[in-house]
């Protein structure tokens, strides 16, 4: 896999035939995800909105310090960041007292510069961030105005590079391109893979050490040192709690690409291992790293909840041949969580969950309840592929019960969601931002899949989830009186129709004439 040449990488429909769009059980699922890519051929036929690439890559490249973004487009495009603005320099300032937050320009394209072009002002904005801000790297974001009319970011911004002194990074995140919103991480680590890794991005040139000894405890300090990749999901708590069991088995830790310096990625490819903790968000990054660096990888699970936190730590530990250490640290930590979990596990105990978000997210929170003692009833996904079909052996092997549950795919189908929930009427609802406030209004308990201030990963974020999951299940008096007078915009008609009613699935009726 090679796309570096390119100014863009291929889209997921293309690179990892991403499916949309599917209804079914969580058997079903795993069953036709093996048939040859058959469910990639899904489709809807009536679909309520979908996500946009550019707002989900804007959240990563907003966290890098001591840079300047640029949203090529016009304002609107930009106005996430606005959110954006205090997470981030708290974030950053955690990382480096000295961080001086999130700093954007927009080109703010109108009616004109659809006719005449936008290049003139996409010079303008990047001499005024180098004349402003003297930052070390200027990330261009190009949206669909200026990819629509044919602007040429890419020869603007070659011609720009002899200008100025910061490294600037084009990102195509053209949010038409593409319907699986995950595209988006794969345009980020493209820009940084281009533009920021290599050995000819050193500031300083280093040299060969005339002291074998000292090159010898350098190339021994690169041989304990992993890549761990954080997009944006993973709090800075989280990073904590994983950097304390990497480093429990005396491995040293560099975290990318969030909140991370321009800097730290040029010699990033000096490591032994990229751990990753998400495949959606980290594939692309750690395959151009073993092509082109021969770093290996580790991509299997995210470390949510204790099997999973378990199979994390039993890889990295394959990998440098201290499984013994490995295995006397898991024994040491589930000890110690499992007596802490006694009284949880006691109150939760058959409590339904549904949970909607990232495949790979959805399915390893789900163990975790599914580990405190709930019924795992519903799943919904914004997309699936090859690293969802591996880790769904796996989800069914841990949580059996749950082969009947109901499967959802699609991102920003929301009426599917209300119509699912109206149906199987769970205790609680785990689910990602953007989805919380329609479940809010149909009088479920709400728990966010993640958040930029808690704990969710490793062996404390179990301890974490399932203290706040009882704090929120022993009071739900809130959201029970928001149902009774909340009202959701569609008509009861459409609560009695069959929730998949729009997924064409003929393609794999096809595959399989007994569903037809």
């Amino acid at each position: 896999m090679d796309y570096l040449d390119q100014k863009a990488p291929p889209i997921r429909e293309d690179r990892l035939a991403a499916c949309g769009a599917y209804g079914g059980s969580c058997c079903d699922l795993s069953d036709q995800s093996k048939k040859g890519g058959c469910l990639f051929n899904t489709k809807r036929t009536f679909s309520q909105t979908q996500g946009c690439q550019l707002s989900l890559s804007l959240g990563m490249v907003a966290s890098m310090r001591d840079s300047v973004v640029i949203v090529h487009s016009p304002g609107g495009c930009g106005a996430n960041m606005l959110q954006m603005a205090g997470i981030n320099k708290v974030f950053q300032q955690m990382r480096s007292a000295s961080a001086r937050g999130l700093r954007w320009i927009s080109t703010n394209l109108d009616e004109v510069d659809v006719i005449q072009g936008g290049e003139k002002k996409l010079r303008e904005a990047v001499l005024l961030a180098e004349k402003e801000f003297r930052p070390e790297a200027i990330l261009v974001m190009n949206s669909c105005v200026p990819a629509l009319i044919g602007d040429d970011i890419d020869s603007v911004l070659d011609d720009l590079q002899q200008q100025v002194s910061a490294r600037i990074v084009p990102i195509h995140c053209e949010g038409f391109r593409t319907k699986i919103q995950a595209t988006a991480y794969d345009a980020v680590y493209h820009g940084i893979l281009r533009n920021l890794v290599g050995e000819d991005k050193l500031k300083v040139k280093r040299e060969p050490s005339p002291d074998p000894l000292a090159e010898a405890e350098r190339q021994a300090r690169i041989g304990r040192t992993v890549n761990l990749l954080n997009v944006g999901s993973m709090s800075r708590v989280d990073e904590v709690e994983l950097i304390r069991i990497l480093n429990a088995l005396d491995l040293k830790v560099r975290v990318l690409p969030c909140f991370s310096h321009p800097d730290d990625f040029a010699d990033s490819y000096e490591a032994a291992l990229n751990v990753s903790i998400c495949a959606t968000h980290d594939d692309y990054f750690v395959e151009h790293f073993l092509t082109k660096y021969n770093v290996p990888f580790v991509l299997r699970t995210i470390p949510i909840g204790i099997a999973n936190t378990n199979r994390w730590i039993r890889d990295i530990a394959a990998f440098f041949g201290i499984e013994e250490r490995a295995e006397r640290l898991i024994a040491a930590e589930t000890k110690l969580l499992d007596e802490a979990l006694v009284p949880y596990r006691r109150q939760l105990a058959s409590k339904k969950v549904f949970l909607t978000g990232g495949e790979i997210r959805i399915m390893t929170t789900a163990e975790l309840l599914h580990n405190l003692g709930m019924e795992v009833i519903g799943l919904r996904g914004y997309h699936f592929d090859k690293f969802g079909e591996l880790l769904l052996d796996e989800f069914l092997e841990d949580v059996p019960e749950a082969k009947e549950a109901s499967f959802n795919i699609g991102a920003g189908q929301v009426f599917e969601q209300a119509n699912l929930l109206n149906r199987l009427k769970p205790d609680l609802f785990v689910g990602h931002g953007g989805c919380n406030s329609t479940a809010s209004k149909q009088g479920f308990p709400i728990f966010p899949l993640f958040g930029q201030s808690n704990d969710y990963l490793g062996y404390q974020g179990v301890f974490e989830v399932a203290s706040r999951v009882a704090r929120l299940m022993r009071n739900p008096a809130y959201n029970a009186n928001l149902g009774v007078n909340a009202k959701l915009p569609y008509r009861d008609s459409w609560f009695e129709e069959h929730p998949f009613r729009y997924i064409d699935q003929s393609a794999l009726s096809a595959e399989d004439p007994a569903r037809a």
